[in-house]
């Protein structure tokens, strides 16, 4: 079987939670963190390696809280997204207390990982059905040795990505009639506004959404060669950057925007039904444990994972 790594980005500073570390609030009967779920329907997919992005300053409390535990079941490493861990010649400005972005993050694992990897947020559930279906288009379908990067992503539906208790931040794609991606546009404060939607650009002005859309929830199966763009384009980035500017990043889906646009990469949209959720705010967490229960009661998931 093909080696397969599951990327896991939990280097985020949880602002928006209150404060607390997101990524290791227990959703599940068992102290489970959302994470737990993802590696297991990953392990059942069929991946074989588990990759978890965090600050080194997270290091101790990731490893007592979930690491240590993972370590046990499946190969487990480490990257580390660090805000001064910059290319040659750029110093981080003083200023600057926001990461990076998840492009510098996913950079972060060059050396590690030389094989096809599914990227996914911690805090984040998707349901079994999209990590299966980028696993099998990994192994099955994807060419390592195309001119163009070969990537694929999940394809949630917008209504099924929305949390009741504030806006959240969504690529909002554009498919053409084989289920490739034409576009992705970040869109942010999405969320519902009496029957419809509201959202807005990046310089927030109001923007039109339809909530049967599909949108990317950073869920996006890469080959191993893409690591060497990310390295290529973070400096090109960074020098691009407007002084005094110490907020912009360095976005996945608008890098992979930019690669479909100039016809250097093609995404695969593979679409799922999957209902997703998770702890983008504080009030999100009851929500997310009792998802879990009823997952737990209708047999998708044992009353504990790991025995």
């Amino acid at each position: 079987m093909k080696d397969t790594t599951l990327v896991i980005m939990a280097a985020g500073i949880g602002s928006r939670f209150g404060g607390g570390i997101k990524q290791l609030e227990p959703v599940g009967p068992g102290g489970e963190i959302i994470m737990d779920y993802s590696i297991y329907d990953a392990l059942q997919a069929g991946f074989n390696k588990v990759v978890f992005i965090i600050r080194k300053d997270l290091e101790k409390d990731f490893k007592e809280v979930i690491g240590n535990r993972i370590e046990k079941i499946v190969k487990a490493e480490y990257a580390f997204q660090e805000l001064d861990d910059l290319p040659m010649g750029f110093k981080r400005p003083e200023e600057r207390k926001k990461p990076w972005g998840t492009g510098q993050a996913v950079l972060s694992i060059k050396g590690l990982v030389n094989e096809p990897f599914l990227v996914i947020n911690a805090d984040d559930y998707y349901g079994k059905e999209g990590i299966r279906k980028i696993h099998d288009y990994l192994v099955n379908e994807m060419d390592e040795s195309s001119q163009v990067y070969d990537l694929c992503m999940s394809g949630f539906l917008l209504a099924n990505t929305l949390s009741k208790n504030g806006g959240v931040t969504r690529g909002v794609c554009q498919i053409d009639d084989d289920s490739f991606l034409k576009k992705v546009t970040e869109t942010y404060e999405i969320q519902r506004y009496g029957s419809g939607i509201s959202a807005r650009d990046e310089s927030g002005r109001p923007v039109a959404v339809d909530i049967g859309c599909h949108v990317s929830m950073n869920m996006w199966g890469i080959p191993a060669s893409f690591l060497d763009e990310l390295e290529r384009g973070f400096p090109e980035f960074l020098a691009g950057l407007k002084e005094g500017d110490v907020k912009s990043e360095y976005l996945l889906p608008r890098i992979i925007d930019k690669l479909v646009m100039d016809g250097k990469a093609r995404v695969k949209v593979l679409e799922t039904a999957d209902k997703w959720f998770g702890v983008t705010y504080k009030e999100d967490k009851p929500a997310v444990v009792e998802s879990l229960r009823k997952l737990i009661a209708g047999e998708t998931y044992p009353e504990r994972l790991y025995k």
